[in-house]
């Protein structure tokens, strides 16, 4: 089945043709991902849904580069992606992609400022501007006054916020969140998502994992999955 953000073939900025991934658990193959194809739109804002063993995580690594498929193609921004090596896979995803993880991912060691910075000492920036890029995101993400502090002196609303602003710090193409609010309380899960409309009303292309319906509103489309395939599509054109 076949999944698309409007029927134009301008501005697609992720597609997948014929997507399988199989995994075999012994001697039993898992079809994961059942012959997916769908494409999503620049500047989208996309929710991935469906119950445990849908194919939704797999979904979100393979478009991720987190993950190989088994067969098929995923031609990201024109170009086919499925064949590449995991260093160019991993060069992609830091130069295209930033990453929102549920448990938030933020290295305990490290101060604010230093957990926002990571991806830009990868990019190879310099101390003055990496430092100067942090202020700039912890201040878009309201922590400006945080940047000493660590994630152990921080709430979880604002943990998720720090790892909002070090998935902005290479200013990605596409941002994934994966459960985004999933260890938040409502209210504070609420303003995550807010941001998160936000960003993509500046222009991000988001692609958000999530089972909840109410959440997923917050997203122009829904991509609805059962079985590792497309069951079904939402969305506002």
């Amino acid at each position: 089945m076949s999944a698309e953000a409007g029927s134009s073939c301008d501005g697609k900025i992720v597609q997948l043709e014929d997507a399988r991934k199989i995994y075999q658990m012994g001697t039993q193959a898992v079809n994961a991902l059942a012959g997916v194809t769908l494409s999503f739109k620049r500047g989208s804002f996309w929710a991935i849904m469906g119950p445990s063993g849908s194919g939704k995580s797999t979904m979100m690594n393979v478009l991720g580069c987190l993950d190989h498929l088994t067969s098929g193609r995923y031609i990201l921004e024109g170009q086919d992606v499925s064949t590449l090596d995991d260093d160019s896979l991993s060069e992609l995803r830091l130069r295209l992609f930033g990453f929102i993880f549920q448990s938030f991912n933020l290295i305990p060691q490290l101060t604010v400022q230093r957990n926002i910075e990571l991806p830009l000492y990868y990019l190879g920036w310099d101390a003055h501007r990496s430092a100067e890029r942090a202020k700039e995101l912890a201040e878009e993400v309201g922590l400006g006054e945080r940047l000493d502090h660590h994630p152990t002196e921080l709430s979880g609303g604002q943990m998720q916020r720090v790892a909002i602003a070090r998935a902005l710090a290479n200013e990605p193409e596409i941002i994934f969140a994966d459960e985004p609010t999933g260890n938040l309380d409502t209210a504070t899960g609420e303003q995550i998502l807010r941001l998160l409309v936000e960003l993509n009303e500046q222009g991000k292309t988001i692609i958000m994992v999530t089972h909840e319906s109410h959440i997923a509103s917050h997203a122009g489309h829904s991509l609805h999955m059962l079985d590792g395939r497309v069951e079904r599509v939402e969305g506002d054109g």
